[in-house]
């Protein structure tokens, strides 16, 4: 066998092993998301390359549906727009993104989701400090020590692991269970 897939398949154990001490911090990024839909507010989602690909899965599984059929949820990906990405970096460059959308369309006890394999972003820290100054709740989900946003927002996640690949891996698992902890509160 390559001992590259071996390699991998070791890191990804490890990881899912050592993010266990996390799970009480994932739960409460969970029951954020699901407190703030229940109360009729919506999720703006954001990230940079696959996390922002993390960010537009989120959003359709809960405009759309994720396991089980229910009325939709108001969700938006800040990152799905090319259009209004690069108008807004063009005219205030591309720190500016996401605090900008965030100015547009958030609105108190909305929830923003940050999706970080570092943490460092210099778009995310705006949009995280764009979303406070609006009065948004803020769920960040990052890894390698959570970098700047590390203890920045109101519930965090923070995947125990230096390697991008592991870390984004995570994160797709735990928008799953955020997802599932979201249908079931909706359906209970």
């Amino acid at each position: 066998m390559n001992p590259i897939v071996q390699q991998q398949y070791h890191e990804l154990v490890q990881s899912v092993a050592d993010a266990r001490n996390g799970l009480a911090a994932l739960d409460l990024c969970a029951g954020t998301i699901a407190d703030a839909l229940l109360a009729g507010k919506k999720i703006l989602a954001a990230g940079n390359g696959g996390s922002a690909a993390d960010a537009l899965h989120l959003c359709e599984e809960l405009v759309g549906r994720y396991k089980d059929n229910r009325r939709a949820l108001p969700a938006l990906s800040l990152a799905a727009d090319g259009t209004t990405l690069t108008c807004i970096g063009n005219d205030f460059g591309f720190d500016r993104i996401f605090a900008r959308q965030i100015e547009a369309l958030g609105q108190p006890g909305d929830v923003l989701v940050l999706f970080t394999t570092s943490g460092n972003s210099p778009n995310l820290l705006l949009a995280l400090e764009a979303a406070k100054a609006r009065h948004l709740t803020t769920v960040t989900l990052a890894g390698r020590g959570g970098g700047k946003l590390a203890g920045l927002a109101d519930a965090e996640w923070i995947v125990p692991s230096g390697t991008g690949a592991r870390v984004q891996e995570l994160h797709g698992w735990a928008l799953h269970v955020i997802l599932e902890v979201v249908e079931a509160r909706l359906l209970s």
